[in-house]
């Protein structure tokens, strides 16, 4: 975590970094994560509650809540916790207008306003992004407000349909004139950076998959220099010989062409391995590459042993992580290594190295 974080750094050398833990520090634990990235500038993530505990665990800088307040009540625990928080609608904006004629807000808010230059989930039109600013200009408990967007298709710079240019040049005409920091790059954005130069500003920067060592898109996180944060393994515990003809798992999906040496290794849906691992998803026993074969159950899958003589119960069982890029099994998959990261269930025991 220390790593990836150095490497956002180095990508933005001009700007403070938020360290992105959503989801539970993507599914690698809140305390984990914290600790991980204390050298941050700062925290950010979706859930009040977490933000909560990470105050009460010790985190004295700041915290942005990414999708900001979702009702009135909120924003006494922002002001409470001192929580930044984004606004993105004008319902936000009028919540505020109301907790401020309430006298409900003790010191000060800091915000981050948020345009909408193309991706269309969440922020003001760029013609809107003055007017929603000059409301939260005007009110007396309101701080610092960072001038915010997020990218569609960093990953993929010139992107027929949105490319990120084009979202920074209605970025730059929405908030021409407006006082505040910038804060566009989220993993892929920083990425890049180098590429746009002076294009591309930002105060803060928001890095999120690559912290964890995955790849946001475009290159491998090993060609970005990232390193993986989570590994997920388990161990052989049975081992079948089969003919040709004969089926393995449930639904006999897959058949075998010959004989072939079949290990059953102790994890499945349940410990959140993806249930739509085809046949071929890569697989290391005991360091060597090997597939996937069947159908993945509640608690084992089953791999191909043909090729690992050595293999035996008790070996070691890589299914993403050191070794084996969690980016090539979501591939093989038809997901997302985000989604195998948060995916990760309670049951499974974690082991800090």
């Amino acid at each position: 975590m220390q790593h990836n974080l150095a490497r956002a750094r180095a990508c933005a050398p001009q700007a403070r970094v938020w360290g992105i833990l959503k989801a539970n520090g993507y599914g690698h634990g809140l305390e984990r994560a914290m600790r991980g990235f204390a050298d941050a500038d700062g925290l950010g993530l979706i859930e009040f509650d977490n933000a909560v505990r990470l105050r009460e665990l010790g985190w004295r800088k700041p915290i942005l809540m990414l999708e900001g307040f979702f009702g009135p009540e909120d924003i006494e625990t922002m002001a409470r916790h001192r929580l930044n928080g984004a606004v993105h609608c004008d319902e936000q904006i009028a919540w505020l207008e109301q907790a401020g004629a309430a006298a409900q807000i003790d010191g000060k808010l800091d915000l981050h306003l948020k345009m909408n230059t193309g991706m269309n989930r969440l922020g003001f039109k760029p013609e809107a992004f003055a007017k929603a600013h000059a409301r939260l200009r005007a009110l007396p408990f309101v701080g610092e407000i960072t001038l915010m967007t997020h990218f569609a298709n960093a990953d993929e710079a010139a992107h027929p349909r949105l490319p990120i240019r084009e979202q920074i040049r209605r970025f730059d005409a929405g908030a021409a004139g407006l006082p505040g920091p910038f804060s566009l790059s989220n993993s892929a954005g920083i990425f890049q950076q180098s590429e746009l130069g002076a294009a591309l500003r930002n105060d803060w920067v928001r890095p999120g998959i690559m912290l964890y060592g995955g790849t946001p898109g475009g290159k491998t996180a090993e060609a970005f220099g990232l390193l993986p944060t989570m590994t997920l393994a388990s161990e052989i515990i049975g081992i079948q010989q089969i003919e040709a003809g004969e089926s393995v798992g449930y639904g006999s999906r897959f058949q075998a062409e010959g004989a072939m040496r079949i290990g059953v290794v102790a994890c499945g849906y349940a410990d959140g391995y993806p249930r739509h691992a085809p046949a071929g998803t890569p697989v290391l026993v005991d360091g060597v590459l090997t597939r996937l074969v069947g159908r993945v159950s509640m608690d084992m899958i089953t791999v191909d042993l043909s090729a690992l003589p050595q293999a035996r119960v008790g070996s070691g069982v890589t299914l993403w992580g050191k070794g084996l890029p969690i980016d090539d099994v979501a591939d093989a998959a038809g997901t997302i290594g985000y989604e195998l990261m948060c995916a990760l269930a309670p049951r499974v025991p974690v082991l800090e190295g």
